[in-house]
């Protein structure tokens, strides 16, 4: 199975695109939240109704994965925390959102959405402890910000990662976990595309401009990753030393 990571396109209507034109190579696509702009002067509704169009699009072409991020809420819940409820609207049986779990061959991939408070974080504390009981051969995590102490959270001074995500990562072990949120860690000398903790493998792909976004390629059959961006490269087989 060969799936295709992206994250943060902010409402890039070029990058989307792109998506669309290479989704159908993939046996999965999965976006990691940032899906719009908030500094976008496109009204939010608009952005919202056309990147449903898009989503709807992709989930022809492949299954698909949509998490949200900071950028995507378009709501409060009662504790006054924003949620994407968008997101969550668009599932059905090609696409999954916010909230959920799946078996994709013997794969367990398990959507987070983004948190703002105790209330949004609680829930999805419920949902790994959840899907831990049914994790298969292999589990994965969508969730939108990288962990704390990772080199995926490096942010040029510092990494500013989910110290959360990290516990979590710590109890559950998941096999690996796609983030996106910190937008130029690959690029920095102390950042990467790639990191581990313990024996979870972490990535971000970081965000470009222009007309296609950065990329990981997952091939699970022959356990390797591939990071792609305009101007850099790189391979790792993922069954052998870590980096």
């Amino acid at each position: 199975m060969r799936l295709l990571f992206v994250a943060d396109l902010h409402y890039s209507l070029k990058q989307f695109d792109w998506l669309l034109s290479e989704a159908g190579k993939y046996d999965l696509v999965a976006i990691g939240g940032d899906l719009l702009d908030l500094s976008s002067p496109l009204d939010f509704d608009v952005q919202i109704a056309i990147v449903e169009k898009y989503l709807a699009l992709l989930s022809e072409k492949t299954r698909l994965v949509v998490s949200s991020g900071n950028h995507d809420g378009d709501s409060r819940n009662e504790a006054d925390e924003s949620v994407a409820t968008w997101i969550r609207g668009t599932r059905h049986e090609r696409l999954h959102a916010d909230g959920d779990g799946f078996d994709f061959g013997n794969v367990r991939l398990t959507v987070c959405p983004w948190w703002d408070g105790e209330v949004s974080r609680r829930q999805v504390d419920l949902l790994l402890e959840q899907e831990a009981r049914i994790r298969r051969e292999k589990w994965i995590w969508i969730y939108h910000a990288p962990p704390e102490g990772s080199r995926t959270s490096w942010a040029g001074k510092r990494p500013i990662g989910d110290d959360f995500l990290r516990k979590w990562i710590e109890r559950h072990r998941p096999d690996m976990v796609f983030s996106g949120h910190i937008h130029n860690s690959p690029f920095y000398e102390e950042g990467s595309w790639i990191d581990r903790i313990g024996e979870t493998w972490v990535f971000n792909p970081g965000r470009q401009l222009g007309p296609e976004p950065t990329m990981i390629i997952l091939d699970l059959e022959r356990f390797t990753a591939e990071w792609r961006s305009v101007e850099e490269h790189s391979f790792r087989e993922l069954g052998v030393a870590e980096c």
